[in-house]
């Protein structure tokens, strides 16, 4: 399986398994100088490789590109050994922490994996102009970081790395919320 075709394989995951809704997120994979990443406003359910759409290392965006095209670039720009960037809208994440405040995971695998998990607040009418430094940063330090009220940016060395940083996420967040609720319940 070629990069594009995996790249495309991993979004469609991130829409079957509930962490997208079939226009939100994106994904992008690096091959060398060129960033291949998902088209802006594309379906997940049927999108395919001959859609993605070349951008380049040094920060050319080509045309239709996801409008989080310049994140991903500011990501690969700060993290040379990433090879891939993965955007989902996990909703126990993105619920959990509406806060603003940083999540720290309760179960075992999140915090085997995640110490904690950086929770970026970025006004609405600033995001293209502040997001791209701003998730490159907190990228720098850790495998994943959260938008507040937008959803969650992963970054690895494989496209199927970043896929589990994604899923492994929103599974703790999920377990979280479960643990919350029963919790709550038992007080009641």
């Amino acid at each position: 399986m070629n990069i594009k075709q995996d790249l495309v394989r991993h979004y469609h995951w991130l829409r079957q398994y509930g962490l997208n809704d079939s226009h939100s997120g994106n994904a992008s994979v690096r091959d060398g100088d060129t960033v291949w990443i998902t088209p802006t406003g594309c379906c997940a359910d049927t999108l395919c490789e001959d859609d993605l759409v070349a951008c380049t290392i040094e920060g050319e965006v080509g045309d239709q590109a996801s409008l989080d095209a310049p994140l991903h670039i500011a990501v690969y720009q700060q993290n040379p050994q990433s090879r891939a960037v993965l955007h989902s809208h996990g909703p126990h994440a993105v619920a959990l922490t509406l806060n603003g405040k940083n999540f720290t995971p309760r179960d075992f695998e999140g915090q085997f994996y995640f110490a904690e998990v950086p929770v970026l607040t970025i006004q609405y009418q600033d995001y293209l102009k502040d997001s791209p430094a701003q998730v490159a940063r907190a990228l720098k330090e850790h495998k994943v970081a959260i938008v507040c009220g937008h959803g969650i940016y992963a970054h690895a060395e494989t496209i199927n790395q970043a896929y589990k940083w994604n899923c492994s996420l929103e599974l703790s967040a999920q377990t979280a919320f479960i643990a919350q609720q029963s919790e709550q319940a038992s007080k009641a």
